[in-house]
């Protein structure tokens, strides 16, 4: 109905590396369970559905937007049985803007005027469960809430109750709406009483007790009789059709009565779908007020949904600062949102992260594969994800200022499309992030370098850490490696610290403990790795020997 400007100032902007990076929307083979969107789609209508994606894709960059739907998840909280109720009937709508859609269209049916009929009913109960509401948001949203109780009532006075879903065969337009339609209707309700005492005066006038009536749609009416009785067919009767076991004849009577009844049956269905094109017309005049309200009921959808999710996975509302402070992200005992919902083998281990500009802007991670560097760098931008979008944070607290450009760069793979090769596209992903990052930019580094010759990647590892270290805007970064050599410039660069993801060394196993201490590491255990792969004793024993 309208076109309106995408104000970019607003939102933040992701690009489609970091969309793929997180696996907000699809994991990277394609399925879209396991992602974020998954965990945080509690939504019970299409339309819900439809506003987080975009909610997801579009982050805020307002406090006071952000505020606003945090608010309204905590009241969703305390008020659950409001808010039980609330969900409880927006489970019976169906998606409103694609019925509106299909209405707006020549093919529009029946059946699309009975699911909006149905999806209106629930909506009458909504303005008196949103009574309680106080949050400013919310009371938006309710106090301007309009349920299309008119509507609603247009389609049940034009609609009958259980109605014919076939447009062409008429059975749908409602009793009332329409003298002549009854009159015929009448007409042909009474054709059956008529039929029932001609047959009767028939059997009786050529003494065939079997005599049948029937009707089909290329011979009309039919009298119908045995060839056992063949010879008892009165002469006035003029043979329609020869059957195997008998004949078929009609009178003058039932030629004249079929001519009446069927041009009744053909008006009425004329009749039926003229009235059913009036009805279209008069809902479509109502579009925008349907798809203003299916827009709020999105909201309510999401928000309602965020908060049930906080409850059962133990989510914080972030706390927002003003950039006029250090700018800071502060997650204590943060969570993976998707990892700590699948079972593993093993508990999710929960992390602290302490990123500040003044003084820990990049933090260097080392440690074993397997052990969690990725996992955490992820979990890190997601929880920022999430609370930029306004959703509570798996998290035991969180502080942060808002990110103003979120940028991942993990293990890449090649184009050979565009003739680049896996270690060009990481390249082109760094280039891209250290050209575009300014000082409320969030970074996530994972293995830069490692596509090309030993002392090329270090030198590279080495060079962009300084550089985010130096460059005038001090971009928050967390930056895995397996380049143990970059934990010297932590004695070097003040805002560059060390921190490795531990692990307990047995006499013959790695006992990875998932949680992030202070401190470089000096082994990536790549070798026992490859054990947990499956690799031939042969070989990790060699391995062995050539490190040694």
């Amino acid at each position: 109905t309208s076109i309106r400007q995408l104000q970019r100032s607003q939102t933040m902007p992701l690009d489609e590396t970091t969309i793929r990076n997180l696996e907000i929307f699809e994991t990277s083979t394609g399925q879209k369970q396991h992602t974020l969107f998954h965990v945080l789609n509690q939504c019970v209508t299409p339309m819900g559905a439809r506003q987080l994606r975009q909610w997801l894709r579009y982050p805020l960059l307002d406090n006071g937007s952000l505020e606003a739907r945090y608010d309204a998840i905590e009241e969703f909280q305390q008020l659950g049985r409001m808010r039980q109720g609330l969900r409880e009937q927006l489970s019976h709508v169906q998606d409103l803007p694609r019925i509106a859609g299909r209405i707006s269209l020549p093919v529009a049916g029946i059946s699309d005027l009975l699911a909006l009929r149905s999806s209106l009913e629930p909506l009458q109960l909504l303005p008196k469960l949103m009574g309680p509401l106080s949050t400013p948001l919310l009371v938006e949203v309710g106090a301007s809430f309009d349920p299309l109780k008119d509507l609603l009532t247009l389609l049940e006075q034009r609609l009958l109750p259980e109605p014919s879903l076939k447009l062409a065969e008429g059975g749908y337009i409602a009793d009332g709406v329409s003298q002549e339609l009854d009159d015929l209707r009448l007409l042909t309700t009474d054709s059956k009483e008529f039929l029932n005492r001609m047959l009767q005066q028939e059997r009786e006038r050529s003494g065939i007790a079997s005599l049948k009536l029937g009707f089909n749609k290329v011979f009309g009416y039919y009298l119908e009789v045995s060839n056992t009785h063949k010879n008892r067919v009165p002469s006035h009767y003029l043979r329609k059709q020869t059957l195997t076991n008998g004949e078929r004849y009609i009178t003058q009577e039932l030629k004249e009565f079929e001519e009446k009844i069927l041009s009744a049956e053909e008006r009425s269905v004329e009749l039926e779908q003229a009235l059913f094109a009036e009805l279209r017309q008069e809902v479509l005049q109502q579009l925008g007020r349907l798809q203003e309200s299916a827009r709020k009921l999105a909201i309510l959808d999401v928000l309602s949904g965020w908060a049930e999710l906080a409850l059962a996975a133990n989510y914080v509302r972030p706390c927002l600062l003003e950039t006029e402070h250090s700018r800071k992200l502060r997650l204590q005992a943060s969570r993976h949102p998707v990892i700590e919902q699948l079972d593993l083998g093993e508990p999710f281990i929960p992390n602290d992260i302490d990123l500040e500009e003044e003084r820990r802007q990049v933090l260097l991670i080392t440690g074993p594969n397997m052990a969690g560097k990725s996992t955490f760098m992820r979990q890190v931008a997601l929880n920022v994800l999430m609370a930029q979008t306004g959703c509570f944070v798996a998290a035991a607290s969180a502080e942060m200022t808002l990110v103003d450009l979120l940028f991942t760069s993990v293990v890449a793979s090649d184009n050979l499309s565009q003739g680049q090769s896996t270690f060009m596209v990481e390249m082109n992903e760094a280039a891209a992030i250290l050209n575009n990052a300014s000082e409320n930019s969030l970074i996530v580094l994972d293995e830069i370098g490692r596509g090309t010759s030993t002392y090329d990647g270090i030198s590279i590892a080495w060079a962009i850490s300084e550089y985010l270290h130096e460059h005038t805007a001090r971009a928050k970064t967390l930056f895995a490696t397996h380049y143990h050599e970059l934990n010297e410039m932590s004695e070097t660069f003040s805002r560059i610290k060390n921190f490795n993801v531990a692990v307990k060394e047995l006499k013959n196993n790695v006992l990875f403990l998932r949680t992030l201490v202070r401190g470089g590491s000096q082994h990536s255990f790549g070798i026992h790795v490859a054990k947990m792969a499956g690799m031939p004793k042969t070989v990790l024993e060699r391995s062995k020997k050539i490190l040694k």
